[in-house]
Parts: C-alpha cells; structure tokens; sequence
C-alpha cells in the first residue's frame, strides 16, 4: 500500500495524463460491451435489453443466409485487401522517400503538404471529388470533352468507385502516416549510415541492410494494428460516396449495419454482425502477433 502510494507521489503528473484516455476507453468501449448480448436476443427498445426475448443464434443466421452475405462480405474483403497492399505501404515509402531529402526546407513543405489532407474531413474531400469528377460539372470531364472524348461518371460507376476508395484514402492518409515513420527513422544511429559509406556499400543497400531493419519493429506493430481493423474499411469514406449505382461494388458491413441497425430498427441483427466483425479481427490479432513475433525471433 505504501509502495502505491510514493508511485502517485512520484508519477502523480503522468497518470493524470492517463485518465482521460483510460476514461474514453472505459465509457466508449469497455461499458458498451454490456449490450452485446443484444445479438442473441429480439431487442426492443420499449422492453429494454433485459426482457428483450432470446433467440440465441438467429441473429447470426439471419445475417449469414441473408441475399446480401456474400456481397457486403466480399465488398468488405475486397477493399480491406486493397487498402493493405497499395495505403498501408504508402507512407512507409513516402517517409523513406523524405528521408534522403537533404534540403530541410524543402522536406517540410512536403510534409506539410502531405499530412494537411488528413484533417480533411470526407465530406470536404468529397465535395472535392465532385468539384473535379462530377459527369457534369467536373474538370476533369470537362477537359475530356475540350478533347473530344467521352464523359466518365466517376462518382457513380461501379467499376471505378473501389479505385476511387482506395486512391483517397492514400491521399488522405499517407502524410499524417508518414509521420510516425519518419519518428522510427530518427532513432537509427547515424554512425551505421557512415560505417556502410566507408566500406563503399551504395544507397540501396544502405536502404536495405540499415534502414528498414531500423523500422522494422514500427512496421510490424503497425501491421498488427491495422490487421486487427481489417474489417473496418472505414465507415465516414464509404457513406459518403455510397449511391445506389455503385452500392453493388462498395456496400460494405458498416454500411449494411447502419442501414439495418438505424435505418430499420434490428438493433440485435446489426449486433450480431458487428460481434462477428470483432471476433474475426481479434482471431486476425493474434495470428499476426503471433507471426511477427516469430518473425521477430520471439517464441511464446
């Protein structure tokens, strides 16, 4: 108890800072957690979640035989994958790119440039879209017809709007991203840099020998934090550029569990759907820290 007491003494100033992030989780994420149980029942809101009646796994039937399953699942999977393999790498290469800049002016002013998107909000963005891409109005499609060709509706075209998610989000995202890498970069000693000059070793194998083992331990752990939201495809980006003549190519679950949890009201359907989505990015969790610490030369 004494030995509790001279912590708060001692660190008193840094578990202050603690509390407000211990209280958003506690009231956003851990007390919520209460109301899963409204996956297994026929919840009514004037009966409440107590005497709302069970019905155990119907829930999860209900949305595992439903028409639009293998829609929204495989929308789902289809944008998270490409959102993996083209955004997640994005600001790694960006902060390597930042790197080897020598004029620190210069490198501030793309920096600069680059994460100011991210306190975009997508409503803006998407007015921006329009701005430039609307089958009317936009600039781009009116710089198509000064050329003679055919207008494209990006904005409504089902075979576009997956490259359009992804695309912005990139753009969105890979400044505020590069960031942290940018951070790791720091923490590379400078006399390893200058060791592999003088035994004549070129940039890129600087690059690859130095440089990314240096960051290597940052990008696992953003692996992992990002394998874990797999499912989470971004719920702001999608609603608003969502229309019914591309819903059959970017309706994804959190969209699906808007409309059927707000819009109609089956608040234990879209439970349930939102409890399966957790589980497989827990499962998903696990197995990636699991690889990456044998990756990383650790065994549990």
């Amino acid at each position: 108890m004494q030995r509790t007491i001279n912590l708060l003494r001692r660190y008193g100033v840094m578990y202050a800072l603690l509390l407000p992030g211990l209280l958003y989780f506690a009231v956003f994420k851990y007390v919520p957690m209460v109301y899963i149980v409204a996956a297994f029942k026929n919840y009514n809101v004037l009966q409440g979640l107590g005497d709302s009646p069970w019905v155990g796994w119907q829930n999860f039937q209900l949305f595992f035989d439903g028409v639009y399953f293998k829609q929204i699942i495989g929308n789902t999977i289809i944008i998270s994958f490409y959102k993996l393999i083209f955004s997640f790498p994005a600001p790694i290469i960006l902060a390597l790119m930042l790197n080897a800049v020598t004029s620190p002016g210069f490198k501030r002013t793309i920096q600069t440039l680059t994460y100011l998107p991210h306190f975009l909000s997508w409503v803006i963005i998407y007015g921006l879209l329009v701005a430039f891409l609307a089958p009317g109005s936009g600039l781009v499609n009116q710089l198509l017809t000064a050329f003679h060709l055919d207008r494209i509706s990006f904005l409504t075209e089902s075979g576009l709007i997956r490259t359009l998610i992804v695309s912005t989000d990139i753009w969105q995202s890979v400044g505020w991203g590069a960031i942290i890498y940018l951070a790791a970069l720091t923490g590379i000693d400078p006399s390893q840099y200058e060791a592999a000059t003088m035994d004549g070793a070129s940039q890129t194998r600087q690059l690859w020998h130095i440089t990314l083992p240096g960051i290597r331990n940052v990008i696992i752990l953003m692996l992992v934090l990002r394998l874990s939201a797999i499912l989470d495809v971004g719920f702001d980006q999608i609603f608003i550029m969502l229309n019914p003549l591309n819903q059959e190519k970017a309706d994804v679950i959190e969209t699906w569990v808007y409309r059927v949890g707000l819009q109609e009201g089956r608040v234990g359907l879209a439970t349930a759907v939102g409890l399966f989505k957790s589980v497989i990015g827990f499962v998903l969790v696990l197995g990636a820290n699991r690889i990456a610490k044998k990756f990383d030369g650790q065994i549990w």
